[in-house]
């Protein structure tokens, strides 16, 4: 893999090779300040570089819009179900994360990141597992496993084996764009692909979903913007 680093705009951008990949794709990466440019694997790194070089006005406009990345701890708002809340620490024995209106108290100093993040993935897990399982008992097909990751590029996905896989950083959006991101994955269970087919599965199971998509879609980038 090759990362290219650039002065202007200042980013590092890395060069993917992806099998599946069957166009140039070049996107922010979220889990840092950089961008990642993905192309099929039969392309030469000159083209590619080629097409970074036609493309940094977009990168540079992006990169502008994109949140500050914020280090969690105490004192600082994060979303938790689409809300603001202010990060409380308490000295004391360590103990879970408490919501209190809008406050996250946590008790017991260190590793505050890691403690919050392992929390909200308890939250995005108990609201997810009965979300997605539900909507895959109404279109009638099983589910083999859910996972819960902190993926960088979806939200969720679904495998040809019937393993759903979610994003635990969901806990902090809305409920009700957890819920659609569900039923999106469960109707993968069904249609593999984002058809007309398959977004009519997902108009059945959730027929106000474009709010909730557009909603990822303005507002999702922010919730890759945490150091946890």
């Amino acid at each position: 893999m090759t990362v290219i680093r650039l002065t202007d705009p200042p980013c590092d951008v890395r060069l993917v090779h992806n099998p599946r990949a069957r166009r140039f794709t070049l996107r922010l990466d979220s889990a840092g300040e950089g961008a990642v440019l993905t192309a099929p694997p039969s392309v030469p790194e000159a083209e590619m570089r080629a097409f970074l070089d036609r493309h940094i006005g977009w990168l540079d406009k992006a990169l502008a819009k994109r949140p500050p990345m914020v280090t969690v701890g105490d004192g600082v708002e994060i979303p938790i179900d689409g809300r603001d809340v202010r990060i409380i620490v308490r000295e004391g024995p360590r103990r879970a994360p408490v919501l209190k209106d809008d406050d996250l108290v946590l008790q017991g100093t260190g590793a505050e990141g890691a403690r919050i993040a392992a929390w909200l993935r308890m939250r995005a897990r108990d609201a997810l597992m009965p979300a997605a399982r539900g909507y895959a008992r109404e279109l009638g097909r099983p589910i083999a496993r859910i996972a819960l990751r902190d993926t960088t590029s979806r939200w969720g996905s679904c495998s040809s084996k019937g393993t759903l896989s979610f994003s635990w950083r969901l806990a902090m959006a809305p409920p009700e764009v957890l819920d659609y991101v569900a039923a999106h994955e469960a109707a993968h269970l069904v249609e593999m692909n984002h058809s007309d087919r398959f977004w009519s599965l997902v108009e059945r199971l959730m027929p106000d979903y474009a709010t909730h998509r557009n909603w990822l879609k303005r507002e999702g980038r922010r919730l890759h913007a945490y150091r946890f």
